[in-house]
């Protein structure tokens, strides 16, 4: 197979996975798109090196967090923002307005917060992985985590109790 074969394999099967990512960082599935569409052309440009990687989705994910956390730097999205009437995404079990809540609430949190808190939580990695991820060190990790955590119980309005419980899993 030649690389741009095993590359189309590789970005068709993991695209999904991609977006599920990409989306609590940005909040928008259309920006989410983009971010992923930014990620897989500089993972092409890298494809010979990235598929030597030890943990392919791995080095995808760094490169999916950089490309977000350069677009935050960029300044670009704070004066250009597109918004949409409908509902991103319906959801399967749970409280809509809750789901509301939390989606406003990590939109407000400062991008690299929330980068932290997505690998953290949803992409669920350790403090080691998360850190190699952002490359930074564990402690500005575990800082970012709590601070992350400290403004969202703040907008949510939570008991330490309810969301000190989301810290252990």
């Amino acid at each position: 197979m030649s690389p741009d074969e095993e590359f189309t394999v590789y970005v068709t099967g993991r695209l999904s996975w991609l977006r599920k990512i990409a989306y609590p960082l940005c909040q928008d599935w259309h920006r989410a798109d983009d971010l992923v569409q930014t990620a897989i052309t500089r993972l092409y440009v890298k494809w010979r090196q990235a598929r030597a990687a030890d943990d392919l989705d791995a080095y995808v994910r760094v490169i999916l967090i950089r490309v977000f956390l350069a677009e935050q730097r960029r300044g670009w999205f704070s004066r250009v923002r597109l918004t949409s009437a409908l509902p991103h995404q319906q959801l399967e079990d749970g409280d809509r307005d809750m789901a509301m809540d939390i989606h406003r609430a990590l939109a407000a949190i400062p991008p690299r917060q929330r980068a932290t808190l997505v690998l953290r939580f949803h992409c669920d990695l350790s403090v080691e992985q998360t850190a190699q991820a952002l490359g930074c060190s564990t402690g500005t990790v575990k800082s970012q985590t709590a601070r992350g955590l400290t403004t969202l119980r703040a907008m949510l309005g939570e008991p330490q109790s309810r969301l000190a419980r989301s810290e252990e899993c």
